[in-house]
């Protein structure tokens, strides 16, 4: 029912070594994740990050990573700005609470005129 994206924040073009490929063009990538449902839309605090050479399409996992890589990493790093965790109604959600609301004080105004 509820579907979860992941929403690209920062993208850095890196010119260290691939460790698989030894090309000099990697792709360093960071993602918030968001969820979405019927009655909300909520962003999360949750940022990941890829690495992926731009030759031979291989994702450079952590383990792989050389002291430069992960100096690269630790400056983009600090360098994002993620948003901020929120939750977001949609009208759905007002449309019910407008409804229930509605529906009960329609039961309270029948039972204090004696209808029930």
């Amino acid at each position: 029912m509820s579907k979860q994206n992941m929403v690209l924040i920062k993208e850095a073009e890196i010119t260290n070594n691939c460790p698989e490929c030894f090309n000099q063009e990697l792709k360093l990538s960071f993602y918030q994740k968001h969820t979405y449902t019927l009655f909300y839309h909520k962003t999360t605090n949750e940022v990941s990050h890829e690495i992926k050479c731009k030759k031979c399409f291989s994702m450079i996992y952590p383990i792989n990573w050389t002291p430069d890589i992960e100096r690269v990493f630790e400056y983009y790093n600090k360098l994002i700005e993620p948003n901020k965790s929120l939750t977001k109604f949609t009208t759905l959600f007002y449309v019910l609470i407008l409804v229930v609301f509605a529906l009960i004080t329609g039961g309270i105004y029948m039972y204090l005129e004696g209808v029930i």
